[in-house]
Order: structure tokens, then C-alpha cells, then sequence
């Protein structure tokens, strides 16, 4: 009757292919190791699609720009109002008071992600701060071009992070799992560069894809700051959007 997610946001892909299967609409949330569930799609309120929902009973969400420490933006790290701190918040990280301030400062408590915050209250999930990168001074959500990937039959999975470049100071790149049936080929890299151009605005595109397997956690999170050191590093074969044109 009912399905929620846990763990990491779900694409729209994913919460459709359910949808078709199963009959049901995925109700997506968040929540951390630290807290019970900050932001659900609770039942009896209106889903909407790609939104976590709105602020779960007890907890006072708001979001903070990273920058200026200004709250209620409409975009900015997911936090905790601490004036009315939530029974389902840690007390702290054990031994460990200095990370402990770190996470709690300036009256909040900072989640690291950050969410974007429409009219009616609920809140969609952006990124891990750490993740979110800029490409010619625009912002970058890999989850949001990682979503636009999974739509073409050929991905499997797909991670996105920042490759250096000498004109944009960084460029998306994707490390693509294909689905069976497809090879990790010239071909295959134009039909994902060609999807990419149609589905996503000039600034947000990908401009470079490997096909590679991605590096996990044991819970089966994508370790995106791996990838990142990889791509320093350089040395796998990488496909460029301006090579295929």
C-alpha cells in the first residue's frame, strides 16, 4: 500500500519505474545517522514529485547559505533550529567535542546537504555541500544531472563530479554503469553526450564520460570524493563532448 526510501535520494527514474511496477507512488524522506527522520513525505499530504516533502513533527527545519550564515533562504544547508532542539537529534558525536561544536554551531544543527525550499514548504534535495560544485560561476547539482542520465536506457547508474578545465575551472563529469546490452564505446558516449544536450541547459551539461564502476561504501552509497581523487589523478579512458562533435 505504502513504500518509503532510505539511504539516498531516489531519481525520478527510479520512483517512476516503482510507480509503473508496483502501482504505488514512493514517498522519498531524510534523515541522518544523527537525527530521525528531519523531512518526510508523511501520509495524507500531497506528493510532490523529486520533493523529500515538508519538516517532520518536532523538528524546526531551516536552511542556511553556507556563505553568509543567512537563514530561511530559499536555497542552503538543511538545518536544525537548536532554540527548540528536537528529541530526535544526537547529543553529540562521542569523545568528540570538537566535531561536536563544529556541527552545532551558531545555534544550528548543520546536516552538510543542501535543499532548495519552495512556496508551500517542502523541500527538495540538492546535494552533500561537498558534492555541489560550480562550472563557469553556475551552480552544479550532480544529483540533478545524475537524474537526467539515468533517463536514457543505456545507464545503469551514474555519478557526477567536477573535471578540472583551463576555460570553465571545472566541467561535469560522469562515470557511467551501463545497462546490459550496451558497450563502453565512442557510440555509446555520443548517445549520452547528444541526451545530455537535449534534456539539460547549456551550463549544467555533461562534457565528459567514463565508463566505470562505481566505488561504494558497505551501505551502498556512491563515494563521490573518491572519484573526485580519480579524476585528479587522470588515467582512465575518458570520453570529451568536444572530441565527438
Amino acid at each position: 500500500r505504502e513504500v518509503v526510501a532510505a539511504g539516498e535520494p531516489l531519481n525520478p527514474e527510479v520512483i517512476e519505474s516503482v510507480r509503473r511496477a508496483w502501482g504505488v507512488t514512493v514517498r522519498d524522506g531524510f534523515g541522518q545517522t544523527e537525527t530521525a527522520v528531519q523531512v518526510s513525505n508523511s501520509p495524507g499530504q500531497r506528493l510532490k514529485e523529486g520533493s523529500m516533502g515538508r519538516p517532520s513533527p518536532g523538528f524546526r527545519v531551516t536552511l542556511v547559505d553556507p556563505v553568509s550564515g543567512a537563514a530561511d533562504v530559499p536555497e542552503g544547508e538543511i538545518c536544525l533550529d537548536l532554540s527548540d532542539r528536537p528529541v530526535g537529534l544526537m547529543t553529540g558525536y562521542h569523545g568528540d567535542p570538537e566535531r561536536t561544536a563544529e556541527a552545532m554551531a551558531g545555534g544550528y544543527y548543520r546536516t552538510g546537504d543542501i535543499g532548495s525550499r519552495d512556496a508551500e514548504g517542502y523541500i527538495t534535495y540538492v546535494g552533500r555541500a561537498d558534492d555541489v560544485f560550480k562550472a563557469s560561476d553556475y551552480k552544479i547539482s550532480p544529483f540533478e544531472l545524475e537524474s537526467a542520465l539515468l533517463e536514457h536506457e543505456a545507464v545503469a547508474e551514474a555519478a557526477v563530479v567536477p573535471a578540472p578545465d583551463p576555460l570553465r575551472l571545472a566541467v561535469p563529469k560522469a562515470y557511467v554503469v551501463l545497462a546490459a546490452g550496451w558497450e563502453p564505446d565512442e557510440e555509446t558516449a555520443k548517445a549520452l553526450f547528444a541526451h545530455s544536450r537535449a534534456v539539460l541547459a547549456p551550463y549544467k551539461r555533461v562534457r565528459r564520460i567514463e565508463f566505470a564502476d562505481l566505488p561504494k561504501t558497505v551501505s551502498g552509497k556512491i563515494r563521490r570524493v573518491e572519484l573526485r581523487r580519480l579524476t585528479a589523478e587522470g588515467g582512465g579512458k575518458e570520453y570529451t563532448e568536444g572530441d565527438l562533435a
